[in-house]
């Protein structure tokens, strides 16, 4: 990422700034950062998570999101836009262009941001007291790595088609390889 602007921004001035963006950017403490665009498959991952999730969904307080939503991290002052969350908090209903109170965020790796994804990102994500579990999609082979919270931390679980199935627990959702990765064309 590379950061956009020259001069720091309060979270208000972002929120109206980026509004009026024709390129989406993510925000952290004052700085914006415009954000890379997306490949088919990335594209293809995202929905194809979204209309499992959207389906399993239906008839509960949950909503489903992606592509132009963004987590408000409050605490750590900024802003992501992951490439998929779910929320079941109503307050988050308050807010049309940010959610604040994720139970489920997945973000779709790609070599540009996969450091960002696994470190920087997901330790602020952490702070995020809903935050139940947080998934990485590998966009370059069947791969998905789930990391849940206990009561003692973070448990990491990875899977790959030769498990019988993915399970988005937060959720309560058991997913395949071949309908997450179906028209995929992985490099």
């Amino acid at each position: 990422m590379v950061a956009s602007s020259q001069f720091s921004l309060t979270p208000d001035e972002y929120l109206q700034r980026e509004a009026k963006s024709p390129v989406k950017h993510e925000y952290i403490n004052g700085e914006i950062y415009a954000m890379a665009g997306s490949t088919d498959s990335h594209n293809t991952l995202v929905g194809n998570l979204f209309a499992l999730i959207r389906t399993h969904s239906r008839g509960t307080d949950c909503r489903v999101y992606f592509a132009d939503i963004k987590v408000r991290l409050e605490s750590q002052n900024c802003f992501y836009y992951p490439d998929l969350l779910v929320t079941c908090d109503p307050q988050d209903r308050e807010t049309p262009t940010y959610k604040r109170f994720p139970k489920l965020i997945v973000e779709v790796l790609s070599g540009s941001s996969e450091a960002f994804d696994r470190g920087d990102k997901f330790k602020d994500y952490q702070t995020l007291n809903s935050l139940e579990e947080y998934v990485l999609v590998n966009s370059k082979r069947q791969r998905v790595e789930s990391f849940r919270r206990n009561s003692q931390g973070w448990l990491y679980q990875a899977y790959t088609p030769t498990d019988p199935a993915l399970s988005l627990q937060s959720l309560q959702l058991n997913l395949s390889f071949p309908d997450l990765y179906e028209d995929v064309s992985l490099a």
